[in-house]
């Protein structure tokens, strides 16, 4: 992929004095459009071989465009600071907002790059680690983001001369350090891992541009191009079309489902629950204090029709917690902030450090429920959101965070009695909303989106626990008890 940027691309002087002003024009009057538009975001990799002008281009943008509307974030290879969390998430937390460019100086490339050329990590692994980016990828363009990828190359001779340069400069020696020329050594082993890894992931909605770094006007001329007409495009016509994920089986012709299926009869007397609790929240308290759990990190999803019973089960687990140590986290409706972001953005800022538990009441299953069924996405949406999250809670069981997820089964009829008592209970009132009534109608449409979700996403590493929970004081138990079950296993796997 390299061939075509090392035979010596050069624009001479005048041409660059001639062309600059009306690219810089051009480019700060698509910025400006691209803001008052705020429909999709702009995400620029700048990645590259030591001394191709990575750098220097990145100044180059926040000069040539409004610096106030991009945000430029730094990126090296992943050190103890960042490994309390999945790899991911530094980036994540970098993405810029609609209306906005962020240019990511190094980027996810960066960490599979140097550790497949450091010999830290085997073939397959670096080919998981690609197959990850262009899901990751497809996700972000999916969600409406432009996505512009600039490898910028030189020959090994080149990069040894500009190195030179560079080092025998005072004013210029600071940029090149030891990790500089010991990655020189090592130019021919990191090329072709740099030429894989390019190859893998140039994809129809998030190509690769590869361009000559020798020249810092031919350079600077063709990355200034390639933003303008790629931001210029997207202006003025459609978002990329992404090839939609399979759909959903058809509901089984006999009518019977996950849901209506259960064994709503169990129950509970107060005396027994009393006891039962007592048991699992003192498990519950000292899994949570095993030193080793000092390692891992916990994550419980709630889920379930409104009046399951998800808060109370809720504040039944937090007792048995060190408040310094869990967060419970109630998901409503995205505000602004978060709609300018892709819809798991919101989620994974919230992700726990070791030793820590995060509780969402609701979660990221919003997209392949109340969206689905509300119409708030689009099917194509909500469609490929199932391996979408099926990756993201890849990535925090990977990492050691543990996922448990508990969907809280009600009949229509229960929920039913479940809203008239809090209509008529005072301190219960602010319960109930005109919504919940509403969405009564639609049972059987979020009765069939629940069983495709858990049909699509419980795996081996992050399973549902469908819980009757038709008796509140059963429900409650029966949580306790298969946290517990997981806690334990999750802290006893050494791996």
């Amino acid at each position: 992929m390299f061939d075509a940027a090392e035979i010596g691309h050069r624009v001479s002087k005048q041409q660059y004095s001639e062309e600059v002003p009306g690219l810089r024009r051009a480019l700060l009057d698509a910025q400006y459009r691209l803001l008052e538009k705020a429909t999709f975001p702009v995400i620029l990799l700048v990645n590259g071989v030591d001394g191709a002008g990575k750098g220097e281009t990145v100044n180059l943008f926040n000069e040539w465009m409004d610096p106030r509307h991009i945000r430029t974030e730094a990126f090296g290879a992943a050190d103890g600071t960042t490994a309390d969390r999945p790899a991911m998430w530094r980036f994540w937390q970098a993405l810029p907002p609609k209306g906005h460019i962020g240019i990511l100086f190094g980027s996810w490339y960066t960490d599979p790059i140097l550790r497949r050329v450091l010999g830290h990590d085997k073939r397959s692994d670096f080919e998981r680690q690609l197959e990850h980016i262009r899901h990751f990828e497809r996700m972000l363009v999916a969600e409406g983001a432009l996505v512009l990828k600039f490898w910028f190359h030189l020959s090994k001779v080149f990069q040894r001369r500009r190195l030179e340069k560079l080092s025998a400069n005072p004013r210029t020696a600071w940029r090149v350090t030891r990790e500089d020329w010991v990655r020189l050594k090592k130019y021919d082993t990191f090329v072709p891992v740099c030429e894989e890894a390019l190859r893998e992931t140039s994809t129809g909605e998030a190509p690769w541009h590869v361009i000559d770094g020798s020249d810092n006007r031919f350079r600077s001329l063709t990355a200034g191009r390639l933003l303008l007409d790629a931001l210029e495009r997207r202006l003025s016509g459609p978002a990329p079309q992404i090839s939609p994920a399979a759909p959903p089986p058809e509901p089984p012709i006999d009518g019977k489902d996950l849901l209506n299926t259960l064994d709503y009869r169990s129950s509970l007397n107060r005396e027994s629950y009393g006891r039962k609790l007592e048991k699992q929240q003192a498990r519950l308290n000292a899994l949570s204090r095993d030193a080793r759990f000092r390692e891992r990190a916990l994550v419980l999803v709630f889920e379930g029709m409104d009046a399951a019973g998800k808060g109370s089960t809720i504040r039944r687990i937090t007792p048995a917690l060190d408040a310094r140590f869990y967060r419970v986290v109630p998901i409503a409706a995205p505000t602004d902030e978060e709609r300018a972001q892709p819809y798991l953005w919101r989620f994974w800022r919230h992700i726990p450090t070791r030793g820590r538990m995060l509780i969402f009441d609701r979660s990221w299953y919003g997209r392949v429920l109340v969206e689905r069924v509300e119409g708030l996405c689009s099917q194509a949406d909500w469609m490929r959101a199932y391996h979408e999250i099926n990756e993201f809670e890849q990535q925090l069981v990977s990492h050691g965070i543990g996922v448990v997820k508990f969907w809280l089964a009600i009949t229509p009829e229960e929920q039913l009695a479940r809203f008239t008592a809090r209509e008529d209970t005072p301190h219960k009132q602010f319960k109930i909303t005109p919504d919940d009534w509403r969405n009564r109608d639609k049972w059987p449409m979020y009765q069939r989106a629940v069983s495709d979700l858990v049909e699509r996403t419980s795996t081996d590493m992050a399973r549902w626990h469908l819980i009757p929970a038709q008796d509140k004081l059963f429900a409650r138990i029966e949580v306790l008890k298969r946290l517990n079950d997981t806690f334990e296993s999750m802290i006893e796997d050494r791996r």
